[in-house]
């Protein structure tokens, strides 16, 4: 995938010697089971698998698992599973009866695979992590957003921050308080899945440059509603960042259609052909993030050395001058 082949780049750059990802094959017999073959030595490697668990989401998952087999059996001295976007984790409680917490189950099976530490990033419940009775190490986009935020908005003095909705707030306060600009939410009542039935603007936002910031984008209903409801309440512009950019069914479409005027989202999923076409989105590489959180559990260093700006700006240099 073009993620993982940036990040063994990112690592070329950092270590000054060529580090390639290892020659496997992955292919589907006729009834569409997962066969994995490794074709070099892991015997005693440290061994990282990249692969966002995102759609299609099961296929996905299982690679995953089936290749953390093999490098087991094949006596690889750790294995670490490099998730930029974890699958299943919107399923992370019982929110009525007689439903399952699949986020859990995930956890249960990756563990069982034989990883021994997961690398993921803006997990979409943070308890999540105590799922696991393994390390995992939760990056945050909200560093690369602010220093996005700093490039592409030159003045922050009418700048505000917006929560789509109440869950969200600690993850927009975060980045809020990293640029120093306020914050505001939109308040929504949901019906149903996929469905929004009314939305509240809590805070001023008139004549304001107000950032819509998510962790996940599906269908982009919310998001876009959220927008509407942000201009008539009077801001003068509205933008979007979010980690993943899951962006199914309609949501290009919503996006293209929308008062948006910029969707910031990172590569933790693979665009679609679509997304990529689409004017108003732009696309941030986290290859440099996740390369440098790699080397760090290799060396056994500090990975949450990575949450803070100061860090991240020398491994994103260049690219936010362009």
């Amino acid at each position: 995938m073009p993620l993982a082949s940036a990040i063994a780049r990112r690592m070329s750059m950092h270590r000054g010697m060529n580090v390639g990802l290892v020659d496997a094959r992955v292919e589907r017999f006729n009834d569409q089971e997962i066969f994995v073959e490794v074709y070099e030595n892991v015997r005693g490697e440290d061994m990282f698998v990249i692969q966002p668990t995102s759609n299609p989401a099961n296929d996905n998952l299982m690679e995953l698992l089936i290749m953390s087999d093999a490098l087991r059996r094949s006596s690889a001295a750790r294995i670490t599973a490099v998730i930029p976007y974890f699958g299943y984790a919107r399923q992370d409680r019982r929110a009525k009866a007689r439903t399952p917490i699949s986020a859990k189950l995930v956890a249960n099976m990756l563990v069982g695979a034989g990883i021994e530490r997961v690398l993921t990033m803006d997990l979409h419940a943070a308890q999540i992590q105590g799922f696991f009775d393994i390390p995992v190490d939760n990056l945050y986009a909200s560093p690369i957003f602010a220093l996005d935020v700093r490039h592409q908005f030159k003045t922050l003095d009418d700048v505000m921050i917006v929560s789509p909705d109440v869950g969200g707030v600690a993850r927009a306060r975060e980045l809020a308080q990293r640029i120093g600009v306020p914050l505001a939410i939109v308040d929504k009542r949901r019906e149903k899945p996929g469905e929004v039935a009314e939305m509240t603007v809590i805070g001023d936002v008139s004549g304001r440059r107000c950032i819509i910031v998510d962790d996940i984008c599906d269908t982009a209903g919310t998001l876009c509603k959220a927008a509407g409801v942000l201009s008539d309440a009077g801001a003068t512009e509205v933008h979007a960042y979010t980690s993943h950019g899951v962006l199914s069914g309609p949501a290009v479409e919503r996006i293209t259609d929308s008062v948006l005027k910029s969707m910031v989202i990172t590569d933790s999923i693979e665009a679609a052909d679509p997304v990529k076409a689409c004017e108003k989105v732009r696309i941030l590489p986290t290859a440099p993030m996740f390369a440098q959180a790699i080397l760090n559990i290799w060396n056994g260093t500090s990975v949450s050395s990575l949450f803070e700006t100061e860090t991240l700006e020398p491994i994103y240099e260049g690219f936010f001058l362009s």
